[in-house]
């Protein structure tokens, strides 16, 4: 993936809501509420033409989709802007509750994430990591580890978010939000990194050298005894 192509969920996700918002309710004049809602409507939409794409029931995409959606209903309903700013809280608690399940589950959310950027396409990383997954505590904790943070992490923003939209006028809670967000993703990519990611890719790059090196120590294949020389 390219650099390009990577930042296009930051830009739909964070960006379009964001300007959006303003636009609706500054330049066109509409009420707050109203402004919240059509401002998620892109976001919800990208989430589930993904979906529908790529023909895969992707569980962080349905997680985001369903609060998504749910969160607009239900703003709407309730004729309460606050709630729509919780949304946003919903969508990280939903994920975060969602990786921390999957890590009690045995099945790390976050693996398929962090996966290629440690394995970087090459035969030999893939298959160090799979001889690690198969065979190292040490690994496998780590992976779990990895896992474990982000779902804190989120989950920490879920708290943050929610007491700043009860507790701020809803202006500054749009893009303090988006803040917050940055905060806990560099958070989440610092401290993961230091626990697991690091870890883990020093053990890849030591099982990598070991099998290089035990190959280079088998020598050449010795001839057969009895072999005639022509």
């Amino acid at each position: 993936m390219t650099k390009k192509k990577a930042l296009v969920p930051l830009i739909v996700d964070v960006a379009v809501p964001v300007g959006s918002y303003y636009l609706f309710k500054n330049g066109l004049g509409m009420s707050t509420l109203a402004a919240l809602g059509w401002s998620s409507v892109v976001p919800a939409v990208r989430t589930g033409w993904g979906v529908v794409k790529d023909r895969t029931v992707n569980g962080l995409a349905v997680l985001i989709l369903f609060v998504n959606v749910v969160g607009l209903l239900l703003s709407f309903v309730a004729g309460d802007p606050r709630l729509m700013l919780v949304k946003d809280s919903g969508v990280s608690s939903a994920i975060g509750i969602g990786i921390l399940v999957s890590v009690a589950a045995g099945r790390p959310m976050m693996t398929a994430g962090m996966k290629p950027w440690l394995v970087k396409g090459d035969e030999m990383r893939e298959a160090a990591w799979r001889r690690l997954q198969n065979g190292s505590a040490d690994f496998r904790r780590a992976e779990r580890v990895f896992s474990v943070v982000w779902g804190v992490v989120l989950l920490g923003e879920c708290v943050v978010r929610i007491v700043g939209a009860y507790t701020l006028p809803v202006d500054t809670m749009v893009w303090l939000g988006t803040v917050i967000m940055i905060v806990a993703m560099a958070l989440g990519f610092l401290v993961s990194g230091a626990l697991a990611a690091g870890p883990m890719a020093a053990m890849l790059a030591g099982e990598v050298c070991d099998k290089d090196t035990e190959h280079s120590t088998l020598g050449p294949v010795p001839v057969a005894v009895g072999a005639v020389a022509e």
